[in-house]
């Protein structure tokens, strides 16, 4: 059974955005059902000085604790982009954990092989 995470979209100083909302959540459902470890996710959107939009973001769980920053002349696309950032961020995260326990099950059987 796949756990949703919590997911709080944060808009600062500028107008709410229900499309942007529903599409961070749904892309965060789908970080959720690849990376099981994942608990809670916290974006925050906000104006970037009259030039476009910055997205803020922090994801965390079980083991993953990583955060990014992402900037765009639309909103959408900024809050696409930090995701992007994150995925990449978690998926580096969870194969280094998961390749680390793979090579010393590996290592293990090597030493009980010629003990």
């Amino acid at each position: 059974m796949v756990q949703n995470p919590t997911v709080v979209v944060a808009f600062k100083d500028i107008e709410h955005d229900e499309q942007v909302r529903e599409a961070i959540g749904q892309r965060c459902q789908e970080l959720s059902a690849e990376f099981h470890e994942l608990t809670r996710v916290e974006i925050t959107l906000l104006e970037d000085g009259g030039t476009g939009f910055s997205a803020h973001g922090h994801a965390s769980g079980k083991g993953e604790d990583v955060g990014a920053h992402a900037t765009a002349k639309q909103l959408l696309p900024a809050a696409e982009a930090l995701l992007d950032k994150l995925e990449r961020q978690l998926r580096k995260h969870h194969d280094k954990r998961i390749f680390t326990q793979r090579r010393e099950a590996q290592r293990d059987a090597m030493r009980k092989k010629t003990s």
